[in-house]
């Protein structure tokens, strides 16, 4: 999908259709506990406001529940948990991006599901040249390596581009999901 993102008057992000351009790619920035990261906007949908959700039982710690979007359901998921961090602090700038998720199906690359992300607050969509684009770092980041696409350089900063793809995989959160469910081993039979 390719997408264009505009503000409305509530600051608001909405996704809309443009043509395929070489160059710099577009990514979305915003906060997460104090830091700066961003995702490719051809993956993401929309940005609204957060609102109330739905709790699921037994789901993995980082999703939230389930928001009805014009009669869909979908997933939420709290980045910062599934970042291993403490969960996100609602505020009044608290955001869900929505994000289209490739299916778990390997046979069908071209079916998607929608996924929502909540974030603390949604910044800009800015332009980043490949040139200004550095790998992920082997170590010493605060999140897993291979959910990092590569770290772009912004105004002497960096920003953390995520691997939207790593970060949602379907096959990880479900097997999240299922040692959640797991019963915990007798400590007797741990030792």
């Amino acid at each position: 999908m390719n997408a264009l993102v505009q503000t409305d008057s509530k600051g608001l992000v909405h996704a809309t259709a443009a043509p395929v351009a070489s160059g710099p790619k577009q990514y979305l920035t915003f906060l997460l506990g104090g830091e700066m990261f961003a995702i490719g906007i051809l993956g993401i949908k929309e940005i609204i406001e957060y609102d109330g959700l739905t709790r699921v039982p037994m789901m993995p710690e980082c999703i939230l529940g389930v928001i009805n979007l014009r009669g869909a359901v979908v997933p939420v998921m709290d980045l910062a948990a599934r970042f291993g961090k403490p969960p996100t602090t609602i505020t009044k700038r608290t955001c869900t991006v929505i994000v289209e998720v490739a299916a778990a199906d390997g046979e069908r690359q071209d079916i998607t599901h929608d996924m929502g992300l909540v974030v603390d607050a949604v910044n800009a969509v800015l332009d980043i040249p490949d040139a200004d684009i550095e790998p992920a770092p082997a170590f010493g980041a605060r999140i897993r390596t291979d959910f990092i696409d590569g770290m772009g350089k912004v105004n002497g900063k960096f920003v953390i581009l995520l691997n939207i793809s790593r970060v949602l995989s379907i096959q990880e959160l479900g097997a999240l999901a299922q040692l959640a469910d797991a019963p915990a081993a007798p400590a007797a039979l741990a030792s």
